[in-house]
């Protein structure tokens, strides 16, 4: 014990004598030795009184029991698959998106097959249970299995920030900032809809790469100009100091993708989104060396195996893991650790919903390389707080969790979906197209 130490216990022990009122019998005052028994008595408990004070506004204890008692999904529209996990106890459940977008059954599913490991358990080993699902399913990785996995690892961190009465940041060594950016996107390009974005706060912007037909693999120079030439239409509409990023979404060849960098790079776009499909690694690599503008990558890239190679090859400055789909909270934050180390920014991907989002703003709340929050609903409709965004950004928040609650009143109607992945064909010769 150093001294420094020492006398704040003995001061903690005259405050605990003090309050305790100590009598000694037939005296006035405490003898050296009673107060010495005293202060000493005091510091044994000390410890226990200050854990009880910590936590006694948290609705469960370290030391209490709670127990998963079921896994419930259901479909919520426009594409969404919901998650609750379900306790022993009644006022804490916890919520994840387990989807693989177009797959939500499939999905679900899975979710209901991983149940049974986990039904009477404690869910506040969280990253025990990633590691049991992950690899006892031998089969690792790929979207299905990483997407419910993801959806149950979010719903397993909310449960403990409730448990614990704090939000999940706080779980992960607390704020590194106190507002998140985020953007919107572009609404096809319409002035309109962008002028009324920016009216409610929004900064950024994405859209994708203008065209007049499906990309085929080698473009015309007129289709070339015309892209270039929209998103200078775009630039001169929102001006320098909104940022825009482009989403290729992997539908365009690495040849082509080269081409239309070239021309859109005089408008400065904050980054080019999956400039080819992204299972290769070198050739994303050979495109982010051939441009100054930062390159992209990461919603189909699933966890930090995947992440190791755009890394190692230096494929992307800008890696966009899903939390619904690349590991959840758990592997992300190891993500970004990784990221860092090689000077690479953050920026979760998220077409998806308000629990997706929300644990999106708990990551970006708690890592150093955070560049920008993806997100489509601010949770209008189906959470009772929904996001707010005040010059581009949104607030931490404060409740317990993901902090978020769903509106089960106003989601009432949004129940159930039936929506499929596009299937495009290209009108001339009828091959299959990227979407």
């Amino acid at each position: 014990m150093t001294a420094a130490t020492g006398a704040a216990g003995i001061e903690n022990g005259l405050r605990y004598a003090a309050r305790e009122g100590l009598r000694m019998s037939n005296t006035k005052t405490i003898g050296r030795r009673s107060l010495l028994g005293a202060i000493a008595g005091a510091m044994a408990l000390l410890p226990e009184e200050r854990a009880e004070q910590v936590a006694k506004d948290a609705p469960i204890r370290q030391r209490d029991t709670i127990r998963i008692t079921r896994l419930e999904t259901f479909l919520v529209k426009p594409r969404w698959l919901f998650l609750k996990i379900h306790t022993n106890v009644k006022e804490i459940v916890g919520l994840g998106e387990p989807i693989t977008e177009g797959r939500a059954l499939t999905c679900a599913t899975a979710v209901k097959e991983i149940e049974p490991y986990l039904v009477g358990k404690d869910p506040r080993a969280v990253v025990h249970h990633w590691q049991a699902i992950y690899r006892h399913a031998f089969y690792r990785g790929g979207p299905i299995l990483t997407s419910a996995l993801s959806g149950i690892d979010q719903a397993l961190w909310d449960i403990k920030g409730k448990a614990l009465g704090v939000p999940v940041y706080e779980l992960l060594g607390g704020p590194t900032r106190n507002k998140v950016r985020v953007h919107a996107h572009a609404g096809g390009d319409d002035p309109e809809h962008v002028r009324k974005a920016i009216a409610q706060g929004f900064t950024a912007f994405k859209t994708g790469p203008a065209k007049r037909r499906p990309s085929r693999y080698i473009e015309s120079p007129a289709e070339v100009q015309y892209a270039g030439e929209k998103l200078g239409e775009f630039r001169k509409l929102v001006g320098p100091d909104i940022d825009l990023a482009v989403d290729f979404h992997g539908a365009i060849s690495p040849a082509l993708a080269k081409m239309l960098i070239k021309a859109m790079e005089p408008y400065t776009p904050m980054f080019i989104e999956e400039p080819c499909q992204a299972q290769n690694h070198d050739m994303m690599a050979d495109i982010a060396r051939s441009t100054f503008l930062p390159i992209a990558t990461g919603e189909r890239v699933f966890t930090k195996w995947g992440f190791r190679e755009v890394l190692e090859k230096h494929a992307a400055a800008v890696l966009q893991p899903d939390l619904c789909h690349a590991g959840g909270i758990t592997e992300v934050r190891l993500i970004a650790g990784m990221a860092e180390a090689y000077y690479a920014t953050i920026a979760p991907h998220n077409p998806l919903g308000p629990i997706s989002l929300a644990a999106g703003v708990q990551m970006a709340a708690s890592i150093p390389n955070f560049l920008i929050q993806e997100q489509v609903s601010l949770g209008d409709g189906y959470i009772r707080q929904p996001f707010t965004v005040a010059k581009g950004y949104l607030n931490l928040p404060t409740a317990p969790g993901l902090g978020i609650e769903l509106d089960e009143n106003a989601m009432a109607d949004k129940i159930g979906h039936d929506w499929r992945n596009p299937e495009l064909y290209d009108a001339d010769d009828g091959s299959v197209l990227d979407w």
